[in-house]
């Protein structure tokens, strides 16, 4: 009996998501593929069929929010809408998010995984770079100043965040870390021009405010 339409695409994609929590709660080294498998509620048999090995399988775990429509932060409430004009500030928040760091097993992999990404293949290497292009562009075109400094800007911005909640995850002291992540949060907001636009705007609100109220 034929297997319904989308059989194929969601097996794998529980495969994908069975090891993104795996890789990223004991690291890439320290999964077999019977735990994957397992986890995804199939048997290790049917694992090639999916993907040629299980370097390959990291290469589709490094897809991230900002290279996959289908992949959910899955941090309780936390939102990030792509298509937005206000996306780079929306992106630094839930990066730096409590939730994020909270959230081991559903980390973005570029959090979890750079040690490994470090130590592995140039595929691997090259799906972590597509992966962090594509949150370097995402920032950029949600820049605030026009200036020809826009893509250094938003590659500084995206590695403040990534290497904030990776230092933040290694701190034993659950305040320090916290610090720490609001320290990152308010300086990359401050690099994208974003907490000017907020101050902005609440400035402008505040001014609203009180012209209505003495108004006769």
């Amino acid at each position: 009996m034929p297997y319904p339409a989308g059989h194929r695409a969601a097996v794998k994609k529980n495969i994908i998501d069975s090891a993104r929590r795996l890789f990223n709660r004991h690291g890439f080294e320290n999964v077999s593929l019977n735990q994957i498998m397992r986890g995804a509620g199939l048997t290790h048999g049917g694992f090639y069929s999916y993907f040629k090995s299980k370097s390959d399988l990291y290469a589709a775990v490094l897809g991230c929010f900002f290279t996959d429509p289908e992949w959910k932060s899955c941090w309780e409430g936390v939102h990030v809408d792509l298509s937005s004009t206000d996306v780079g500030p929306q992106v630094v928040r839930a990066y730096l998010s409590r939730q994020h760091f909270e959230d081991v097993e559903n980390s973005c992999p570029m959090v979890a995984l750079p040690t490994d990404v470090a130590r592995s293949g140039v595929s691997a290497k090259r799906a972590f770079e597509t992966v962090f292009k594509a949150m370097v562009s995402v920032l950029e075109r949600s820049l605030i100043e026009k200036s020809r400094f826009r893509r250094t800007t938003a590659q500084s911005i995206a590695a403040l965040a990534i290497g904030g909640m990776v230092v933040a995850r290694t701190l034993v002291d659950r305040a320090l870390a916290d610090e720490l992540r609001a320290a990152c949060t308010a300086v990359a907001l401050n690099l994208g021009g974003w907490d000017k636009k907020s101050t902005s705007k609440n400035r402008r609100s505040k001014r609203s405010q009180r012209l209505r109220v003495a108004a006769p």
